[in-house]
């Protein structure tokens, strides 16, 4: 089992990762501020967070830049509804391990999870 952290603008898409990765025995909390998921990711082990590349303040990568700089054992997933090869280059430059396209596929979501946890 992972504590695994989602941080989306939209709160039914954390909700929904939430969900699904809560069915595979996972503790999942999800966030809409950037702030609140920073500050849990300080104070609390996490091994995997999920980032959705447009927040409300920041961007996914800008966050991931802090989740560096905090905790550079948390492994990293970026989320985009807008995919593009210059935004995963970047996300992957910066230490992402993985990047999943939106609508988020159930079973992709779950394999990539894995995945990332048998690194």
């Amino acid at each position: 089992m992972a504590t695994i952290i989602v941080l989306d603008d939209v709160l039914d898409a954390g909700i929904l990762i939430k969900t699904i990765l809560q069915r595979k025995g996972h503790d999942v909390h999800p966030f809409t501020e950037e702030e609140e998921a920073l500050d849990y990711i300080v104070n609390n082990h996490v091994d995997i967070a999920i980032l959705d590349m447009k927040l409300k303040k920041m961007s996914g990568i800008e966050v991931l830049e802090e989740i560096r700089k905090k905790n550079s054992d948390v492994k990293v997933m970026m989320l985009t509804g807008y995919p593009t090869i210059e935004t995963a280059r970047q996300a992957l430059n910066l230490g992402a391990s993985e990047y999943c396209v939106k609508p988020i596929d159930k079973s992709e979501l779950e394999e990539k999870i894995e995945a990332l946890l048998a690194e």
